[in-house]
């Protein structure tokens, strides 16, 4: 039998290959798919996430966990969905309308994923438009907002108040991150929350759809 240990240290220590290797092994010999990220996938990304915090993990760390955690996911994923396994909850990310940045969503998408939640990731550059459009398609309940320059963060704002006029705003939370957005601004533009990092995130978005 494989040891599955082994997939939670595959994680934790980005090897994506072994991930990937380890999960399809499991499911030859019949494990569960939805024991495999509960038990052993989920809680490697959230060591991986801790470490972060301590200071003994760092972006780079972060960014190999994620891609291991992704090459398991590519196995399990279909059969998630045939069994009818509801994710953590469903996020719609991306980086606001004229920022071209993404090393930090994409942080923030690989740890969401990484915790169980369904994400669509818009990439960069995403119109206000283009992220009311994805909420409805993917009936999303959070929405993580990116911008990593000054002079875009007010699409930040304009991006929450299309989702106001397309009348979806009160089903979805809008967390908000990057460089040079602070939690007043959260405030001030209306969002629910915001995020100073990949890690707290995670938190964030588990305690929004708690809510």
């Amino acid at each position: 039998m494989t040891d599955l240990k082994k997939l939670h240290d595959a994680i934790l220590t980005g090897n994506a290959k072994a991930a990937g290797e380890l999960t399809k092994e499991a499911l030859a010999e019949g494990a569960n798919p939805a024991d495999l990220v509960a038990n052993y996938m989920i809680p490697a990304m959230d060591e991986v996430g801790s470490l972060f915090e301590a200071e003994e993990y760092f972006v780079p760390e972060l960014l190999l966990a994620g891609r291991a955690m992704k090459a398991a996911l590519e196995y399990l994923r279909p059969l998630l969905a045939a069994s009818g396994a509801k994710p953590s909850g469903k996020v719609v990310i991306g980086t606001v309308k004229g920022d071209l940045h993404d090393i930090g969503k994409n942080l923030v998408a690989a740890m969401l994923e990484g915790a169980g939640f369904e994400v669509t990731d818009l990439g960069t550059d995403v119109s206000p438009e283009k992220f009311v459009e994805a909420v409805k398609e993917k009936n999303a309940n959070i929405v993580c907002l990116s911008a990593l320059l000054t002079v875009t963060m007010p699409a930040m704002k304009t991006t929450l108040e299309a989702l106001n006029a397309a009348g979806v705003r009160d089903r979805v939370k809008v967390m908000i991150g990057g460089a040079p957005v602070t939690d007043q601004y959260a405030r001030e533009i209306g969002a629910d929350s915001f995020s100073e990092n990949a890690s707290a995130a995670v938190a964030t978005a588990r305690r929004l759809v708690s809510e």
